[in-house]
């Protein structure tokens, strides 16, 4: 069996590549916009969407106001005209009598009330609107400045009451749109930062698979390792039967003779490429439902699943050989072979716990009496 030193060869590039790969894939994440940023972006467009929002209302609130105040005013003015055209109406009486004096003078006397209810709301509109004039106020003013002074009155607060229902109008088009546009805005935000937030658990689920597959694997040959071998032996061992039958199951322990001085003569790099292609050919060898684990530098163990005799197994170790063989041929080592031992459960060992152990013994008995062969457990006691 190869010494300890056959473990820690070289990494070959692919392995670099992959840890450079997988650091640029944290790297990514760590630096990459995530659902948090996004959520902050949105909740930023929101509160200044919300303050447009609220200024726009205030400004509708404010020229609805207007509108309404423009409303009165036009009601002074429509009352001071009824005022007037009543004066008028006692101005066309023919016959001068005592009634008819009486009548227009208190027309005018209400003419000039109704002009001073108008003026005392034009006067006071913070608007720069075209003020009623003291002089008209009095009950003997001049009735054709009163007529152009309700007339341009008239004019003006009608267009300004056009003017702000225009501007309520148009704003409430805007808030109407913000409305839309921050939505939509809000919408897209948040389908980015779902969309972000599952691309993110799919790239820490595959570093976490990775992980996972790294413990569980060794690295230069990406065949199992003890580990995954133990948990696959356990899990073939406790498998309840299909059938009455109890389930068969054995371990072969893999020990290649002559490996250290590959290492030693050749380089690590030809032992690690002698290893990588020997791994393959063990694994092309067996069946898929088989596993094929490399336990130490030049060590490899494989776990068989239901099998039925020995002679099955014996084959299967003459095929691992083979293995070891051709890769020798194939690279112009000329000096490696392989050590075999062979342990069954529950035929030949009552423990599974023990297989691996059992198997481990067989193949010393193998290269005490001479190497490149196989052996089974019970032999080996």
């Amino acid at each position: 069996m190869a010494p300890e030193a056959s473990k820690t060869s070289i990494p070959i590039p692919e392995r670099a590549h992959t840890r450079r790969a997988a650091r640029g894939r944290a790297l990514a994440i760590r630096l990459g916009p995530g659902p948090a940023v996004i959520a902050a972006a949105a909740l930023g467009c929101l509160l200044i969407g919300l303050l447009y929002l609220a200024l726009q209302v205030r400004t509708i609130f404010s020229d609805q106001l207007k509108q309404e105040y423009a409303g009165l005013v036009l009601e002074a003015v429509e009352r001071a005209e009824s005022a007037r055209s009543l004066v008028g109406v006692w101005q066309q009486l023919p016959d001068a009598t005592e009634n008819k004096t009486a009548g227009y003078r208190h027309a005018r006397t209400e003419l000039a009330r109704r002009l001073t209810s108008l003026a005392a709301l034009v006067n006071a509109s913070p608007s720069a609107a075209p003020r009623v004039p003291a002089f008209l106020l009095a009950p003997d003013a001049d009735l054709r400045d009163t007529d152009a002074a309700l007339s341009a009155v008239s004019a003006w607060w009608r267009a300004q009451r056009d003017a702000d229902s225009a501007d309520v109008r148009v704003r409430i088009a805007h808030v109407a749109h913000t409305l839309i546009a921050a939505a939509a805005l809000l919408f897209c935000m948040l389908i980015t930062a779902l969309g972000m937030y599952a691309k993110r658990n799919r790239l820490l689920a595959g570093q976490s698979h990775e992980f996972e597959w790294a413990a569980l694997h060794d690295a230069m040959t990406g065949l199992p390792n003890r580990r995954k071998l133990f948990a696959s032996l356990e899990e073939a061992a406790t498998k309840p039967p299909a059938l009455t039958v109890p389930c068969k199951i054995a371990v072969l322990y893999v020990d290649l003779d002559g490996f250290k001085q590959v290492n030693d003569s050749l380089g690590h790099r030809v032992g690690d490429e002698f290893l990588i292609a020997v791994s393959k050919r063990f694994r092309e060898s067996v069946r898929k439902v088989d596993v094929v684990a490399r336990i130490g530098g030049d060590e490899f163990a494989v776990l068989v699943r239901e099998f039925s005799t020995n002679a099955e197994l014996g084959e299967i170790a003459r095929r691992l050989i083979a293995c070891v063989v051709q890769t020798d041929k194939e690279m112009g080592v000329g000096r490696v072979r392989a050590s075999i031992g062979i342990a069954s459960f529950p035929d030949s060992v009552d423990d599974y716990q023990r297989l691996v152990a059992a198997a481990d013994e067989a193949m010393y008995r193998v290269k005490r009496n001479g190497k490149n062969s196989y052996a089974f457990a019970d032999q080996a006691r």
